[in-house]
């Protein structure tokens, strides 16, 4: 289950950001997670729950905001809700050249601790 890689991620990446601002306890992590993203979210909460105990983010709860997957086509620049499973042809034009503008996110949106001080977001490249 890679939802338990994942949620261990998430965990090491939060600890990161809220340590050296002298959180002792984090109360939320809120992660936006694409609708194509291949991640089942009670599989990732459970994981979650699991790999926060003797860490920083015990006791935390994880709030998942699914992203709908969206797609837009290069011909007629149209746009549509992909579903699943995807639909990755377009549904005025039928063309194939496709850009998938949504679905994949698998975002830290937001961290809350004890003392209700938002924690910044990790950029991309302490990620």
């Amino acid at each position: 289950m890679h939802e338990m890689s994942i949620a261990l991620a998430v965990i090491d990446q939060v600890e990161s950001a809220v340590r050296p601002a002298g959180a002792t306890a984090v109360r939320s992590v809120r992660l936006e997670i694409g609708e194509l993203a291949g991640v089942v979210p009670d599989a990732l909460a459970f994981s979650f729950q699991l790999a926060c105990e003797g860490t920083v983010l015990a006791g935390a709860e994880l709030l998942t905001e699914p992203v709908p997957a969206r797609a837009r086509c290069g011909s007629c620049d149209r746009t549509w809700p992909t579903g699943l499973p995807p639909r990755l042809s377009c549904p005025g034009c039928g063309g194939v050249g496709v850009e998938l503008l949504s679905g994949r996110e698998l975002r830290i949106a937001d961290v809350s601790w004890h003392d209700d001080a938002p924690v910044p977001t990790p950029t991309h490249e302490e990620r």
